[in-house]
């Protein structure tokens, strides 16, 4: 039997595995629980993230990527090994190819770190793909055209926005501000605005279930449960919409202005391509409640989510898996 070939979204917050002739077959937490006293994983994935926040004083759960690099370059290769393992995908006799996202704008040592860690964790060829082009792709986009598309990627620890013509990236933008931001600017809103802290997984289910970029878009409130800095003690309060539109909008506008920036630097041919055709968003951070209609009214040009927005990396890499002979040129030399 021989091996086949994967692609693989490594995200901030998860990891998608797409399997030639499988689809994706994997969408799991980037997340690794370990036993600080021993340094063994205990956890990965879904498991692992269940533990976050909620393990005792020697066991931790942590995101072995940070803004979309890798942070921890030992946790992040045993994270592949189990998820690729998992897959039953190796064979006695090859390895699978593998094609792997990174963000664009990243360094050579980074690009060097992604790529060890796939070599190790059991690939044979890795083949190395900027994030927005693959989005792009995958969200249906025809980027081999020479014709301008623009691609605003919303991930877990980074936003990636991409005007594309004939396959390539004319102008990007990539910026450290994403998910993982907008829990952060909760958490924080929270602590200040309440002194109450709460935890990740709360913030996160504050920005999915009520949380919005648009003012005056949705009027929703949320029961919460955190600890006071007060008196030290568990409490109950309820948020709002509008508050969660507050909390968030600085970090928003940073997505608008880098937008903004690409749209800038783009040749006029290809802007008059994206006023009729438009902007596309994509990642996890395109399903918040308001984002379309907000750069929608900023950049003035139509903006559309993809169908599934957080799918987009993962299916765009099942493509280009199948048009191999286009990524012969990013084949790593052995």
């Amino acid at each position: 039997m021989l091996s086949k070939d994967i692609g693989i979204d490594l995200g901030t917050a998860n990891v998608l595995i797409h399997v030639k002739g499988q689809g994706i077959v994997l969408n799991e937490p980037s997340v690794v629980a370990l036993d600080r006293n021993t340094n063994r994983v205990l956890a990965v994935g879904e498991e692992a993230y269940q533990m976050v926040g909620r393990t005792p004083g020697h066991i931790i759960a942590i995101r072995p990527l940070r803004d979309g690099v890798i942070a921890d370059f030992d946790v992040t290769e045993s994270m592949l090994k189990h998820f690729i393992n998992k897959l039953n995908v190796k064979s006695l006799l090859s390895k699978p190819r593998i094609l792997i996202c990174c963000p664009t704008q990243i360094t050579a040592v980074e690009q060097k770190a992604i790529r060890e860690a796939a070599e190790k964790s059991g690939g044979k060829t890795i083949y190395l793909e900027e994030e927005p082009k693959v989005a792009a792709v995958g969200a249906g986009m025809e980027i081999f055209e020479p014709s301008g598309n623009m691609v605003i990627d919303i991930g877990g620890g980074t936003t990636d926005v991409a005007v594309l013509s004939l396959g390539a990236i004319v102008t990007a933008e990539s910026i450290k501000v994403a998910g993982n931001t907008f829990d952060a600017d909760i958490m924080s809103y929270v602590k200040k605005q309440y002194k109450l802290l709460i935890g990740e997984r709360t913030a996160e289910a504050i920005k999915v279930n009520i949380g919005t970029v648009f003012p005056e878009t949705r009027n929703e409130e949320m029961e919460i449960r955190g600890r006071d800095i007060m008196t030290g003690l568990p409490r109950v309060l309820t948020v709002s919409s509008a508050e969660i539109e507050e909390a968030l909008r600085e970090s928003v506008m940073q997505i608008v202005q880098a937008s903004k920036n690409v749209l800038e630097k783009t040749p006029p041919e290809l802007s008059a391509d994206i006023i009729d055709r438009g902007a596309m968003l994509t990642g996890g951070g395109a399903l918040l409640h308001g984002m379309d209609q907000l750069l929608m009214n900023e950049l003035k040009v139509p903006v559309f989510v993809a169908e599934n927005p957080m799918d987009c990396v993962a299916v765009g890499t099942g493509i280009m898996l199948d048009n191999m002979e286009r990524l012969t040129s990013k084949k790593k030399n052995k």
